[in-house]
């Protein structure tokens, strides 16, 4: 039921055995984020991948609250997508423009807000700031990146130490975040951030669903074989490309079994973490992998296929474990009286290219990395089957919490509250959104660009410096000792960053009559009118955000 808006819900009954909360009783928040989760990988959204690998649990969220089909990010890299959802703030006014170094940890967080205002707080699993989890009365979060199997994780009680513990990353995630609401504080509302390391590269299952899709054959996106044709440099030099850039070492798992893969200081540490059982599965699986792919010796098309095939297995079978522990957390609330009044969330730091362009990985402003899926359960304001064609993005995600809690928006948080959609489908919402992508240059060598998005029409500007002068555009590659200096340096020296042209150009697509952004139609006859107000749009916003790039 596209652009519906119903009105509220009643309160429904909820478990015998709880105390059903007051009307006016302050709701609870659980908000779960996966790394990585394409929407296109999520079956409520009715995408052909989604429908073929299911995720019933998430889509239980959907059916009984709200799908946002225009919900987007800002950056759409992993950090700085973590820190705008956290601040509400864009990259440039948290600090976390690039990857590994950034925020601005003096800016205020949504989570000290709400722990000053009586919420008992939590966050569990990927954190990946370089800054201590701030406003949570607890927390349990990996190390960096996070590990898939046997992860080290630091709590407010391990001294600063991370602890490594046994089993598959996101069940243990699960289980810590349950072990939370057993000794929650029940005469508080809760805040809790379940933020999952899955599906991130490079794709390792769990032992029990090994191969759970290898009779599926997934389509093969209209846009694979793409060529570029009418876009600038970006599009050509980017390091993404199944065909030239997905590792058969790394990513599929073939010509490694038993040896790590070496690169750039990378290795396949996932192998060296199994305990024996772990690893018996594993080499069993694999191994009989790479005796197939060695027997079978494709070239061309053929082996590009073979690995998106493979690619698309791997990566779904990683989901299938998300949305299983998702159930976990839904059944949690149900069997505990939760359900009612508690806040489900369920998103991606970003989107993901399923085979789109011939891609893997996120970064562009291309819809399939800037859109994320995102889903929302709140009985008490959100009716059910729900769904919302109003454009929404992550900046947005902190001050819907402190609306739905009472606490008021501080005045610089840039993003604005969700929840008036929930009451008045005519609510005023911004009709524009404005994306800014900053690393580069570093892994998969995607060009910076900024650009404004409106309902129809989306307009881009690829600009800076090419290769390693590109460095002296960045703040922390150019402090020697920091992880993007020492990053950047390891790339310079393996040849993975080499020189490239200065790059300042613009690319326009009408999304109406372009969905696949394939015709980039800037300066194009009949454009001129839509290419003036966007520009007008793009200046405003730098103007507004007081951005300090790019330079024209």
């Amino acid at each position: 039921m596209p652009n519906k808006i119903l009105p509220l819900v009643a309160l429904a009954a909820t478990n015998a055995a709880a105390q059903a909360p007051s009307p006016d009783a302050r709701p609870n928040i659980i908000y779960i984020m996966s790394d990585d989760h394409a929407y296109q990988a999520v079956s409520a959204y009715g995408h052909a991948i989604g429908q073929l690998a299911p995720t019933p649990n998430i889509d239980r969220i959907a059916r009984e609250g709200v799908r946002f089909d225009l919900s987007f990010v800002e950056n759409s890299l992993s950090a700085p997508s973590r820190a705008c959802l956290i601040t509400g703030l864009y990259s440039h006014q948290n600090g976390q423009q690039m990857l590994l170094e950034g925020i601005d940890s003096t800016r205020t967080f949504f989570s000290e807000l709400l722990q000053e205002a009586g919420y008992q707080t939590c966050m569990i699993g990927k954190w990946h700031l370089l800054c201590e989890p701030k406003g949570f009365d607890t927390y349990h979060v990996l190390f960096d990146q996070g590990s898939y199997w046997n992860p080290e994780f630091k709590s407010e009680n391990s001294n600063g130490k991370y602890v490594r513990e046994e089993g598959y990353a996101t069940d243990l995630i699960t289980d810590h975040a349950i072990d939370f609401l057993n000794h929650r504080d029940p005469s508080k509302p809760f805040c809790m951030l379940v933020h999952h390391k899955a599906p991130h590269r490079s794709w390792f299952p769990d032992t029990r669903y090994l191969g759970i899709y290898d009779n599926t054959e997934f389509p093969i996106p209209e846009t694979m074989w793409d060529d570029y044709s009418t876009r600038g440099l970006a599009a050509h030099s980017q390091k993404m490309e199944i065909d030239k850039d997905m590792e058969l070492a790394l990513d599929l798992k073939v010509d490694s079994v038993g040896r790590p893969d070496v690169r750039f200081g990378r290795t396949i540490a996932e192998y060296g973490r199994l305990n024996d059982e772990q690893r018996k599965a594993y080499e069993k699986y694999f191994g009989d992998r790479y005796e197939q792919f060695q027997h079978d010796s494709l070239t061309g098309r053929a082996l590009v296929k073979w690995k998106y095939q493979t690619y698309l297995r791997d990566y779904l079978s990683v989901i299938h474990s998300v949305d299983e522990n998702v159930g976990r957390l839904l059944q949690y609330l149900d069997e505990h009286g939760l359900a009612e009044n508690t806040i489900v969330v369920y998103a991606s730091d970003q989107g993901f290219y399923l085979g789109e362009h011939g891609w893997f990985d996120k970064r562009f402003m291309y819809e399939e990395s800037l859109r994320t899926p995102l889903v929302m359960r709140y009985p008490r304001e959100i009716a059910a089957g729900t769904v919302c064609n109003k454009m929404v993005q992550n900046i947005d995600y902190a001050p819907t919490f402190l609306d739905f809690a009472n606490v008021k928006k501080p005045k610089e948080m840039t993003g604005i509250s969700l929840r008036k959609l929930f009451k008045n489908p005519k609510a005023k919402t911004r009709k524009t959104l404005y994306y800014h992508y900053y690393d580069y240059p570093t892994w998969h060598m995607v060009r910076k660009h900024d650009g404004v998005r409106d309902e129809r029409y989306k307009l881009i500007h690829f600009y800076g410096q090419g290769g390693p002068r590109a460095q002296q555009e960045n703040r922390y590659q150019q402090q020697p000792g920091t992880r993007e200096y020492n990053s950047f340096k390891g790339m310079v020296n393996s040849g993975y960053i080499s020189d490239a042209p200065d790059v300042d150009y613009y690319e326009l697509y009408d999304l109406q009559n372009d969905p696949h952004e394939l015709n980039n139609i800037y300066g194009k006859p009949g454009t001129e009118r839509i290419t003036r107000k966007l520009l007008r749009q793009l200046r405003k916003y730098r103007r507004d955000l007081n951005v300090q790039e790019p330079e024209e």
